[in-house]
């Protein structure tokens, strides 16, 4: 999801790589996550973290549809974003004691949060949000500790291109006059990186990157 602002806005105003020191903590958040409350259909979801949920809880996408997730339109594409629910709006996957039941798989927005992703030349820094984090304490500490992401290199490769895909796929999708052929192409792309189950048994990327293949041969 693409935000209309100024990096001057949001952030500190510096961009991090991965060896980058920067002011990131949640101090243990102890129940009271204001980051996992009221975030609407901000947290969308990329297939690496559909892999995740999927092959690690044995559970399927339509499975994960009945009340942790949603479809919405984002840039005129259908994706998948962690769903709030109840009158406090609170991610589905928060216990009873408020703390997130999945956070060893926790999607890629929230184990950077309250870092974000800045995109530019084919490639992404870090930045800090300032102000969105309750519970931030002034405690330094290398990004890529703080992400804590198996493969971080191949990782943000992967985010990289699934980034600049989507762009390229948003392009398309808006010089599309048919309502039906909007519809098919957001269709396909949902069961090609959603729907359709990866192997748990096979690393994710692989299998990513022959979808991303089969899907520019046909829609180019």
């Amino acid at each position: 999801m693409k935000r209309n602002c100024s990096l001057d806005e949001i952030s500190d105003g510096k961009l991090y790589d991965l060896e980058d020191l920067v002011e990131a903590s949640c101090n243990g958040c102890k129940g009271e996550a204001s980051c996992c409350h009221g975030m609407g259909k901000s947290i969308i979801l990329d297939p690496y973290d559909i892999f995740r949920l999927t092959t690690y809880q044995d559970a399927t996408f339509e499975g994960l549809l009945i009340d942790k997730i949603e479809l919405n339109v984002v840039d005129g594409i259908i994706l998948p974003n962690l769903k709030m629910a109840g009158n406090n709006e609170a991610c589905s996957y928060l216990n009873t004691q408020g703390r997130c039941s999945i956070h060893g798989l926790r999607p890629g927005i929230c184990r950077i949060f309250p870092l974000g992703r800045y995109y530019e030349d084919h490639g992404f820094k870090y930045f800090l949000q300032i102000n969105e984090c309750q519970n931030n304490i002034a405690t330094k500490r290398k990004v890529m500790n703080w992400i804590d992401t198996p493969d971080i290199k191949q990782n943000q490769q992967f985010l990289t291109d699934w980034h600049y895909f989507l762009n390229d796929m948003e392009v398309i999708i808006k010089n599309t006059k048919e309502d039906n052929q909007i519809r098919n192409i957001n269709m396909y792309l949902l069961n090609i990186f959603y729907l359709k189950k990866y192997d748990k048994d096979k690393e994710f990327y692989s299998q990513f990157y022959e979808r991303l293949a089969e899907v520019k041969k046909v829609i180019g």
